[in-house]
């Protein structure tokens, strides 16, 4: 065992929380910082227009990113299970079959979405006025997209390798990369979207090619091997990394339908130019929740290494152990998330919203104390499907994300149709206290499978 192994294996788990979940949190906090700041820039010195364009743009890059992460966390699962079991040839072989997968397929994405541009903004409810915008927004990213989109799957194996440390400083680079981009294309070259686009992209693009300096010099656990691809391995990674790809592209699905809602319930609501208004509230609220889920999602996914290494190695009390100690971080985050969204959301809206427009302000404060009474749940369907996708167990996984990312926001979507636009900034809460009962009831199911193994 090198000491990374040792240290999930024997470390007290109070212990091994503080040693890697802390870092891993500010890591995962860190690495939204760019959209905050993004979202800041954009608000402040382009304004509304500019804003609910982004937004509709948005989607369709995180789509491409999804793949990426869906081949990163898919590989990830199972390359900590075989360093459980000490099978480093084939942890070696899953990390470098995996780079190269994403490398590949982030550049048909890429190109899909820059030569199909505008009939995608168009999908995702751009107006006349917000097309051009959107399209110019969206083929900037796609341009980056290939080196880009490592950086996400480069952070998972720095953890898996204890480069903790390192993760958590590299994601604080790209950011301050990012501020100072931002800064530097907006301000001084006075560039429009596509300044924030460039910036956004150029900064992961670096910290991608610095992430992969440990494993390039063969200084972590994890090593560049000739890769050998098989159809077994293939599906593995794929069962393991479905949940979150389609968390992701649920999500995303989701984001469309809401735009397109929010462009009707808008000009219903609020008149001519509601509908512009009402979407520019909902990028409001999801960079609003930039403050907050990454915190969660960094303590969850932080833990799945030695939550995976554990169940490999069959010690099931350890396992259970370290997943209460994920349990208990997440929801005193989730319930400090909801206290400082619901206190201060007058200045979280500020940090978006140009003083002078006063109507988008008013909603975006009224929205996010709504809103924010989601993360009184939120935590629980978080830290469960990572849970379940650490141990392998993708079915259950699966079945968290599709319902919390798309099954239960649309059903709530018609359920709350008839309250406007309250109903909509409603949804996330009632999304997530379905998804705390469902988790509680794969959760008790789980906890009969640890029994028995542990008896055996």
């Amino acid at each position: 065992m090198n000491k990374t192994e040792i240290m999930y294996a024997t470390m007290k788990p109070w212990k091994l929380f503080f040693k890697i979940a802390m870092p891993g949190m500010i890591s995962m906090f860190a690495m939204s910082i760019y959209s905050i700041f993004e979202g800041m820039f954009i608000g402040q010195i382009l304004g509304e227009g500019a804003f609910a364009a982004v937004n509709i743009a948005f989607p369709l890059i995180m789509i491409n990113f999804s793949l990426a992460d869906l081949i990163g966390v898919g590989a990830s699962a199972p390359i900590s299970v075989a360093l459980g079991k000490e099978d480093y040839e084939t942890a070696n072989n899953i990390f470098s079959s995996s780079v190269i997968m994403i490398f590949c397929v982030s550049i048909i994405m890429g190109s899909i979405m820059y030569f199909a541009a505008v009939p995608l903004a168009s999908l995702m409810g751009a107006d006349d006025v917000l097309l051009d915008t959107s399209v110019r927004y969206l083929r900037t990213a796609a341009l980056c997209s290939p080196l880009a989109a490592i950086f996400f799957a480069m952070d998972n194996y720095l953890r898996i390798s204890g480069f903790v440390k390192t993760s958590m400083i590299i994601n604080i680079f790209c950011n301050l990369l990012t501020l100072g981009l931002l800064s530097f294309f907006l301000l001084v070259c006075k560039m429009d979207v596509v300044g924030s686009a460039l910036a956004t992209s150029v900064s992961m693009c670096v910290s991608s090619v610095i992430a992969m300096i440990p494993f390039i010099t063969r200084q972590a656990l994890l090593k560049f091997v000739k890769p050998r691809f098989s159809f077994s391995m293939l599906r593995q990674i794929a069962a393991c990394g479905s949940p979150v790809f389609l968390s992701n592209i649920s999500g995303r699905l989701t984001s469309i339908l809401m735009n397109i809602s929010l462009m009707t319930v808008g000009v219903k609501t609020l008149g001519t130019g509601g509908g512009q208004t009402a979407v520019a509230v909902y990028a409001v609220l999801m960079y609003a929740s930039d403050l907050c889920w990454p915190l969660l999602y960094g303590i969850a996914d932080s833990l799945s290494p030695a939550l995976g290494y554990n169940w490999g190695a069959k010690n099931y009390k350890r396992v259970k152990s370290i997943a209460k100690c994920a349990y208990t971080g997440t929801a005193t985050v989730g319930l400090i998330s909801t206290a400082v969204l619901f206190f201060f959301s007058d200045t979280v809206a500020s940090w978006f919203v140009k003083a002078e427009e006063i109507r988008l302000f008013e909603i975006s404060c009224h929205a996010i104390r709504l809103f924010c009474f989601a993360y009184v749940f939120r935590w629980i369907a978080i830290t469960t499907q990572s849970y379940f996708t650490a141990i392998e167990k993708p079915l259950q996984a699966t079945i968290m994300s599709v319902t919390v990312a798309f099954v239960f926001p649309v059903l709530l979507l018609g359920v709350f149709w008839n309250f406007g636009l309250d109903g909509i900034w409603f949804n996330f809460v009632g999304v997530n206290v379905l998804a705390a009962v469902l988790s509680a009831v794969l959760l008790s199911r789980l906890k009969k499978e640890i029994d028995y193994k542990s008896d055996i």
